[in-house]
């Protein structure tokens, strides 16, 4: 499939890609669900806490490009999440129309569990692959991510030739 072509008229449901990818991320994101479970956390908010504790993103604009969320989903996560007590929302004090996302210290202590947690889940869905099954998926699926010009990668390396520092500019800045 390097020319880039894949047949609409032969692609079923099963046998597809896209049927296999959508499946792979499924049963991860409910191997993680039981994993983070027993920390008041979902699969889907593993990321916010993750990306505040390691500081690459502070607001919820950040938040919602970098995890690649509408803002009124990302909303509702942060709703959930301030609402569990893992995160606060606070007025920025360098600009005031910034809403800031801090961690309490019930979510830098589920930051500081889920690495263990996520290697976990990881190593026990990649039983049986070599270590260069892992780095060989792991590379081609930042390939393919990469081909998507718009998309930026959390973790990876692929970025689009435009992204740098996912500061927002003021005139994209939201009040989520």
């Amino acid at each position: 499939m390097s020319d880039g072509s894949y047949v609409p008229d032969k692609v079923g449901v099963e046998p597809s890609l896209g049927y296999f990818l959508s499946t792979a991320r499924n049963v991860l994101a409910a191997r993680m669900d039981r994993a983070v479970a027993p920390l008041g956390l979902t699969s889907s908010q593993i990321g916010v806490i993750l990306l505040l504790w390691f500081e690459r993103a502070s607001t919820p604009n950040e938040m919602s490009r970098v995890l690649s969320y509408d803002t009124g989903s990302m909303t509702r996560m942060l709703d959930r999440l301030e609402k569990k007590g893992f995160l606060v929302r606070q007025r920025s004090h360098a600009d005031r129309r910034v809403v800031e996302l801090a961690l309490t210290p019930l979510g830098r202590d589920a930051a500081q569990q889920l690495p263990d947690r996520v290697a976990s889940v990881m190593s026990d869905q990649l039983r049986g692959f070599s270590a260069d099954e892992v780095t060989m998926l792991v590379h081609l699926l930042q390939r393919f991510i990469a081909n998507d010009v718009d998309s930026t990668m959390v973790c990876g390396h692929a970025q689009s030739p435009t992204d740098g520092p996912s500061r927002a500019s003021s005139e994209d800045r939201d009040e989520i």
